[in-house]
């Protein structure tokens, strides 16, 4: 199910993933940012960690990896990383999924 195209009216964000690779469109606030993933190919986000992180998917599946220990997660299951937990991320080309992240600041809005 792709996203709804009023979302196309969102900013996008300014990550260092080719747009051929991912659509990020967001919405931001002094407390959060909520990110809308649509993945074009697979791709594969090596380990990093951050501050809170929930999100679910919508279509397709992504795969954490936490301390050695994968799962993967499908169209209606959620997910919740805490703050700092390292973890790298896989993601099938046609997921959709849906992030808020405790920081409003985790990626930029492009101007």
């Amino acid at each position: 199910m792709p996203l709804p195209a009023f979302f196309d009216q969102f900013p996008l964000l300014d990550v260092p993933i080719s747009p051929d690779i991912v659509t990020i469109r967001a919405i931001r606030s002094d407390q959060g940012l909520v990110a809308f993933f649509t993945f074009h190919q697979d791709f594969e986000m090596p380990q990093h960690s951050h501050g809170f992180q929930w999100g679910t998917v919508i279509e397709g599946a992504l795969t954490f990896t936490i301390e050695g220990t994968s799962k993967t997660y499908g169209p209606g299951e959620t997910y919740l990383l805490g703050r700092g937990e390292v973890h790298a991320v896989r993601a099938t080309a046609g997921t959709v999924a849906v992030d808020v992240f405790e920081e409003p600041d985790r990626y930029p809005l492009k101007a």
